[in-house]
């Protein structure tokens, strides 16, 4: 017990570890205990440190802070109302479809599957194709059960939805125009002395905004790629399957592998076991390896690489604590971590370099 008790004393006796290990404390209290409460502004967090960029590049070239944050936010209202305005009541529209159909796609695929036994003899048997038809029947069933508390809790939630983005949109607005003085109040309670904290904010700072920035362009890229791509095959619900594929880039390795079987239930239910079936399973398959190996290394190259070991950690550590969300921010949160295990001190007092 002594060397450990000899370490506990050595490092957290140095005043600069117990600062970033304070700093560290409340942030994770306040994610754990209020962070619910304050998503608004979580969320208008996320977008004005987006949006800082583009008002600190065009303040380079001469453009006024007002007239900078004015142009950057009125950009992306009109990016925002353009989505909802435009693309939104396709996808509605589709999402609406998918579920109508939902009985004939069900029957449909029963039909292929029961012709699977007499085209694949001793591969599938009629005993497995009924078993496995009870159990999509089944699921249906308590899907089509939960539409109408859906269709409610729908409008409740609309409602809730133009709240929200009222309150982040004016967030937003005074967050990227009063930056500095945002910036001044909260480090008015840090201690002066506090190097080994500024030192990890730098680091995560520039991780972060690399990541969501590139998470941005990636989401916007393979969405946009995979719609002409669905639209050129001709396959049904290109619109809500490009928005999915395209949003399936939050979520590193699990996202694209769960986004293939809507993917490929569409187009079985479409084609069958046919080329264009196999047309459209490869052309998902390009989209995400061309993704996987070319995009996402161009977009993040400032990024620190983070091992898939560790990725996958992240995602089923901080999934199982915060849910969903815990999904999307697992890789800035892992790297928050690795920011910290790199300044952590591992002599007995951290020292600044010489």
């Amino acid at each position: 017990m002594k060397p450990i008790r000899d370490w506990f004393y050595q490092t957290f006796s140095d005043p600069q570890v117990m600062i970033l290990t304070s700093v560290l404390l409340v942030a994770l209290a306040a994610i754990i205990f209020v962070a619910e409460m304050v998503a608004p502004v979580i969320t208008a967090v996320v977008i004005a440190f987006l949006l800082d960029g583009p008002v600190q590049w065009m303040k380079r070239r001469g453009v006024g802070h007002l007239l900078a944050v004015i142009l950057a936010f009125t950009g992306f209202v009109a990016a925002m109302l353009v989505f909802m305005l435009v693309l939104l009541p396709v996808i509605i529209e589709q999402v609406f479809d998918f579920v109508g159909q939902a009985p004939q796609m069900t029957q449909t695929i029963q039909e292929q599957l029961l012709a699977l036994p007499e085209q694949f003899p001793g591969v599938v048997s009629e005993e497995q194709v009924r078993d496995f038809m009870g159990d999509l029947g089944a699921s249906v069933l308590v899907a089509a059960a939960s539409l109408p508390s859906f269709a409610g809790a729908s409008i409740v939630g609309l409602l809730k939805a133009i709240v929200f983005a009222i309150l982040v949109l004016l967030l937003i607005f005074f967050m990227v125009k009063d930056k500095k003085k945002i910036t001044a109040w909260v480090v008015s309670f840090l201690p002066r002395e506090r190097e080994l904290t500024t030192m990890v904010w730098s680091e995560v700072r520039d991780q972060v905004y690399n990541y969501v920035r590139g998470k941005f362009w990636e989401i916007l890229i393979v969405g946009g790629v995979s719609y002409v791509v669905f639209a050129a095959l001709g396959l049904d619900f290109a619109m809500l399957l490009a928005v999915i594929t395209g949003l399936s880039v939050l979520i590193p390795y699990i996202g694209a592998a769960a986004v293939t079987v809507p993917v490929a239930l569409v187009a079985f239910v479409q084609w069958g076991l046919s080329w264009d079936f196999g047309y459209a399973l490869i052309a998902y398959g390009i989209i995400q390896a061309l993704d996987g190996n070319l995009l996402a290394p161009l977009l993040f190259s400032e990024v620190v690489n983070l091992h898939p070991i560790a990725i996958i950690v992240a995602i089923l550590i901080f999934g199982g604590l915060w849910g969903l969300w815990g999904v999307f921010f697992a890789i800035p949160l892992a790297t928050v971590v690795q920011a910290v295990l790199r300044a952590w001190p591992r002599s007995s007092a951290w020292r600044k370099p010489i």
